[in-house]
């Protein structure tokens, strides 16, 4: 049977490598200094991106995204940008940890759950010390798989707050692995106390780390509402035929 990428490890990579080109010129002049007044460009709007003909910048689409809303989250975002590639200038590391080490308040209620999962997966690479990486690596992997599960199970016909019923196929899990026991498995709790508990140490990324954590939790359409909702059924049904 043919292998899921018959070309890996090289063509992954190359195809990788490739995404991670650099961002052009205009996207560097357009990074503020390191030592920039955050607190200015808290409450300096965002404008509407200038018509452009001859390109397309990542500043022009961040422009348009942000249009309104602080230059502090344009800036914000545009360190994001310019830190998921090869090269970036030398100061985004320092000034990306800037904006999180003193605007974590205005970031955590103005960003997106989208731009917060970004900023946390930028923490796993330029976080300042190793406990700020190793939080950020564990939950990016984490949300990156989830956004594929999710993904794939749309195509279920199923929408994402509802349940799966408790038949299962029968067949043997992918890698030899062993059953997830329904009702008195704990893989979901391995998965999440560990991160919980690396959240609360004091480090620059811990409360974007906390803020996501909680908005997962809080989520009604997640996979862990999901099986907590099924193995509360499951229980139940056990807990009956005991009767």
């Amino acid at each position: 049977m043919a292998a899921t990428y018959p070309d890996a490890p090289d063509g992954p990579i190359a195809q990788w490598q490739q995404r991670r080109k650099p961002l052009g010129a205009a996207d560097c002049a357009a990074l503020a200094p390191l030592d920039s007044d955050l607190k200015a460009l808290l409450t300096e709007p965002v404008a509407p991106p200038a018509p452009s003909d001859r390109y397309i910048s990542k500043i022009h689409e961040l422009q348009g995204e942000f249009v309104g809303q602080s230059a502090l989250l344009l800036q914000h975002g545009l360190a994001v940008a310019h830190l998921r590639k090869r090269e970036y200038p030398a100061h985004t590391p320092a000034l990306f940890r800037r904006f999180w080490q003193e605007q974590s308040p205005h970031l955590l209620a103005a960003l997106s759950t989208r731009w917060l999962i970004s900023a946390l997966i930028t923490f796993g690479e330029h976080g300042g010390t190793e406990a700020e990486r190793s939080l950020a690596r564990e939950m990016g992997m984490l949300f990156s798989v989830m956004k594929l599960y999710e993904f794939e199970r749309l195509h279920s016909g199923k929408a994402p707050e509802e349940p799966f019923g408790l038949k299962r196929v029968q067949a043997e899990l992918p890698l030899g692995m062993t059953p997830f026991s329904l009702a008195t498995g704990g893989l979901d709790i391995n998965l999440l106390a560990p991160l919980w508990l690396a959240a609360e140490v004091d480090t620059t990324s811990a409360p974007l780390g906390r803020e996501l954590l909680r908005r997962l939790n809080d989520d009604p359409g997640g996979l862990f509402r999901r099986i907590a909702a099924m193995r509360a059924r499951k229980r139940a049904r056990i807990a009956g035929k005991k009767e």
